[in-house]
């Protein structure tokens, strides 16, 4: 809620509103009776072990994955559809190194990929929205190169820019630290932080560990066993909550600013802190 003239409060959309969402595939259920308003400008942290339909949800918010029940609108809309108030960020995958595309027209197709020609934009008025998106990135120095020569840093800059040069509202963002070392994780964390701050974007971030981005984080939606929890990071990622959902003890840790977790039967790993006795916690 927002104060308006007059002492009048008026109504902020959400960024994305979800109502009794469910998804099922055949018996099992990843999630059900979903409700989640994301607001402008706010962080959100999507967390799991793997199979708990993190990225199905950003599926369903992108309109390529249906839901079994509910609903969802995402930038004021519906999902689906060429909807250039919404920017995705894929997981980092290996591109090949003959691949000839440069980092400029990457960039580019997050203005008018779906479409012939130059869209919207004049071929002027393109230039200048993706320089100043390279730019925005730190990208410029590499960007006339071929992608497939680039290193997965570089690659993932450039795919940051390539989901924030529309100017989207919404930003859905599927594990982009992956396979980054640290100084790229740090990087790139603090590339989409920015663009939430300077311009209200939302974030839903799914990632499979916390700690990079955690002092980024205003809430987190934790998914797991088909039940889920939503709240800031200290009422959920506690040795409480997590408990209850996995229905066996799990003890957390916060050491040095950051979050380890240890299932009961299993053992801290340093470079992975997230563990039960059988996946990776997320």
């Amino acid at each position: 809620m927002s104060a308006a003239a007059g002492g009048v409060r008026s109504e902020v959309r959400p960024a994305v509103r979800i109502r009794g969402a469910g998804l099922a595939f055949g018996n099992r259920t990843l999630w059900s009776g979903l409700d989640l308003d994301v607001e402008p400008g706010e962080f959100l942290a999507v967390l799991g072990p793997n199979g708990s339909g993190k990225s199905s949800l950003l599926k369903a918010l992108l309109g390529v994955q249906a839901l079994s029940s509910g609903s969802v609108e995402i930038a004021g809309g519906r999902p689906g559809g060429a909807n250039r108030n919404v920017g995705y960020i894929p997981q980092q995958r290996a591109i090949d190194d003959s691949l000839t595309l440069r980092g400029v027209d990457l960039v580019g197709l997050g203005l008018d990929g779906h479409r012939w020609g130059t869209g919207l934009f004049g071929i002027r008025a393109r230039h200048a929205r993706v320089a100043e998106a390279v730019e925005a990135v730190g990208a410029a120095r590499y960007a006339r190169q071929p992608v497939g020569k680039l290193s997965g840093g570089e690659q993932q800059r450039l795919r940051v820019a390539q989901a924030l040069v529309g100017d989207p509202e919404v930003l859905l963002c599927d594990e982009p630290l992956l396979s980054l070392d640290l100084a790229h994780q740090r990087a790139v964390s603090e590339l989409i932080d920015a663009r939430r701050r300077t311009a209200g974007t939302a974030v839903l971030f799914v990632t499979h560990e916390i700690n990079p981005v955690l002092r980024f984080v205003d809430r987190v939606l934790y998914l797991v066993n088909g039940q889920f929890r939503i709240g800031k990071p200290d009422e959920v990622m506690s040795s409480e909550t997590l408990s209850e959902l996995y229905g066996t003890r799990i003890e957390v840790l916060k050491v040095g600013g950051q979050i380890h977790i240890a299932g009961a039967q299993s053992a801290l790993c340093e470079d992975q802190p997230h563990h039960d006795e059988h996946e990776r916690v997320s």
